[in-house]
């Protein structure tokens, strides 16, 4: 039985490489060589690879409890979790839906905003707005409010009608003709992550949340990629001082280490499930719901923020971004950089920019000959690093990135 590896042309692309361990900010291959992880294994890993605190706690939980139907059951390290959380994400966020991953927390996302209304006797508040170059996900709804690009060309029949606004006027006019028919926005908070690490401003994502409130319009913040850190404090929307109605917070949720996910929303939308009425029930499932390992990889995972100076290593990463970019970003190669928090990125030119363009390849080929994970989105070579990465590896990685657009110039 052979493997068929996710985002992977293997027509086009090399054999896939075996990894043997990690440690650190760092990748073991079995055939001797190592990979600085500048991508943080798809944006999961936020403080290094096989952390032991967290390695610890997952050994330790799967002696005692590894997984329970989470419909009627919970556990102590889901309620701790829930805790946690309670304490560290935007107020009034008081209630937690558990999944299995980004996309699947997008999904309960989009249910929960729509049923809200239905049950709250709106039953047109169906539509759901989303911005231009967004992703939320794979899977059907979340393909639906992601943009139209090639990962979604094929499956255009099948995906839910979505309004698609590139700039707040047409927010503003979106919502002044046809809000009795719009259910939320969701929106990825300050940084745009597949779409080409685009950064957009405090008062845009400020601005947006105000209209939805003007017009009783749910927002949703999409924090997958941008929560825990990635933005310079715990969340985007704390970067912004805005409270969202439902929020989606996964992949840095555990550390890097399994797969968890969980939806949070206030209260007021919670009210509107609660009843001695069973249709008005969230019927909505994973077999994995809450499962205790993910969710004891998720507690350690927030102790480490207690525990170790995370966000003077986060200030560390951003400065070296801040020093190394603007160099690159003066090569003649180059298009436009962006810094914010640990992620930094820099278009090059290409006259097929976009997701499928050719110097995509050309570009990941060099890293990994020259040692260093590095994904680029396209044209776009992003640096998203796990916490834990060094000063010197840090700089060794713009080292390398420099090299690699010499060499496109």
């Amino acid at each position: 039985m052979n493997i068929w590896h996710p985002y992977t042309q293997e027509a086009l692309d090399g054999p896939a490489i075996t990894i043997d361990r990690g440690e650190g900010a760092w990748l073991y291959t079995t055939d001797g060589r190592r990979l600085l992880d500048g991508i943080s294994s798809w944006w999961v890993n936020t403080h290094g690879h096989a952390h032991p605190l967290i390695a610890e706690a997952v050994a330790k939980q799967a002696r005692k409890l590894e997984q329970v139907i989470f419909a009627g059951f919970t556990h102590q390290p889901a309620e701790e979790l829930s805790e946690r959380l309670g304490a560290i994400v935007p107020r009034l966020l008081s209630r937690l839906f558990f999944s299995d991953n980004g996309s699947t927390a997008v999904e309960v996302a989009l249910k929960i905003a729509v049923q809200y209304w239905h049950n709250s006797g709106r039953p047109e508040k169906k539509r759901i707005v989303a911005l231009e170059h967004a992703y939320h996900g794979d899977t059907i709804g979340a393909m639906s409010v992601s943009a139209d690009s090639p990962f979604t060309g094929p499956f255009e029949s099948l995906r839910l009608r979505v309004s698609r606004i590139g700039n707040l006027e047409a927010l503003r006019h979106l919502l002044a003709q046809n809000d009795e028919e719009i259910a939320a926005l969701i929106v990825e908070p300050l940084i745009q992550a597949a779409g080409g690490m685009i950064v957009h401003s405090v008062d845009f994502l400020k601005e947006l949340r105000e209209l939805c409130a003007q017009h009783g319009v749910l927002f949703i913040a999409d924090e997958v990629f941008t929560g825990f850190g990635r933005t310079g404090k715990m969340f985007a929307c704390d970067v912004a001082g805005i409270v969202p109605d439902l929020m989606c917070l996964s992949k840095g949720l555990t550390g890097g280490f399994l797969p968890l996910a969980v939806t949070l929303c206030t209260e007021k939308i919670y009210e509107a499930f609660y009843s001695v009425d069973r249709s008005r029930t969230f019927f909505h499932g994973h077999s994995y719901s809450g499962n205790p390992l993910g969710c004891a990889a998720a507690n350690a995972s927030l102790k480490i923020f207690e525990t170790e100076p995370v966000f003077k290593r986060i200030a560390a990463i951003e400065a070296i971004h801040r020093e190394r970019m603007p160099g690159l970003a003066k090569q003649a190669a180059a298009v436009d950089s962006r810094v914010l928090g640990t992620v930094a990125a820099l278009e090059l030119r290409a006259d097929d920019a976009g997701y499928l363009s050719r110097l995509r390849s050309q570009l990941y080929a060099f890293f990994i000959e020259n040692g260093v994970l590095l994904r680029p989105l396209g044209n776009v070579v992003y640096v998203v690093p796990p916490y834990v990465v060094t000063p010197d590896e840090l700089h060794h990685l713009y080292d390398v990135i420099e090299r690699s657009v010499d060499s496109c110039s």
